[in-house]
């Protein structure tokens, strides 16, 4: 990607991680060798056992692109990014992205969501882009609890989008400066689909670009089954509080 492609402005990636060590450096090592100066990164560690944040500490030396938040404990990752929206507003960033820790998403697409952004206010990178599928490495099962939470999504709440569920995604500050953080209050996976439903219920612009996704080649799947029950409910709760108009 060439500094003409990327719009004018400061971007911020946010990368929340637990137990990341064995994928942070070499993500960080790439993103800043991909881009120019004005991307940085935040990472938001809750506490690693595993030292993540330690070796953060080690890419910050000589890094003034990189900033480091550690937290307590493990508190979710919709508080992590929620504290992530709230430093890239206090500190004037025009673009704010989301990704995982695990080398799941190529840092590569950054480019063309920074690219898309020109004209859309919230760009999604998506694994299901009408009939596709473009997920490597996940057992079938897994496979098929996203692809159906998808579908539930989309039935439920008529949200327009094939990925509601996607954690790689570039907000426009403009939009996140209109949404009331007190009021998110899903974590896990149900966090993306509250944060693109309120994007939506808003009137802002939606598009999907596709990413092919790659299963974590090391490390462990943070997904719970608590995670899993608070995406069925979260649905209904997203498209009650739309109808008495309480978003």
């Amino acid at each position: 990607m060439t500094e003409s492609r990327v719009p004018t402005g400061k971007t911020l990636v946010i990368i929340p991680t637990y137990n990341e060590s064995e994928n942070i450096g070499k993500l960080l090592d790439d993103i800043f060798s991909l881009y120019p100066e004005r991307l940085h990164v935040l990472v938001i560690d809750d506490n690693s056992p595993d030292g993540t944040a330690g070796l953060v500490k080690q890419k910050q030396t000589g890094n003034k692109r990189l900033f480091l938040h550690q937290r307590a404990g493990k508190m979710g990752l919709g508080t992590a990014y929620i504290e992530g929206f709230r430093y890239a507003l206090e500190h004037l960033y025009d673009r704010i992205i989301e990704m995982d820790a695990d080398y799941s998403h190529d840092p590569k697409v950054i480019g063309e969501m920074l690219e898309k952004s020109r004209t859309t206010d919230l760009v999604i990178g998506s694994r299901y882009i009408g009939n596709t599928v473009n997920v490597v490495n996940w057992p079938l099962s897994r496979l098929i609890l996203s692809k159906m939470a998808s579908i539930y999504t989309r039935l439920i709440t008529g949200m327009p989008v094939f990925d509601p569920t996607s954690g790689y995604k570039c907000f426009k500050a403009d939009v996140l400066r209109t949404l009331d953080f007190d009021k998110v209050r899903s974590q896990g996976y149900s966090f993306q689909i509250e944060m693109n439903f309120r994007v939506w219920k808003k009137g802002f612009t939606i598009n999907e670009i596709p990413i092919i996704f790659i299963d974590r080649a090391v490390g462990k799947s943070k997904m719970t089954k608590k995670n899993i029950v608070e995406a069925i409910w979260v649905v209904w709760w997203l498209k009650i509080l739309s109808l008495f108009r309480r978003l």
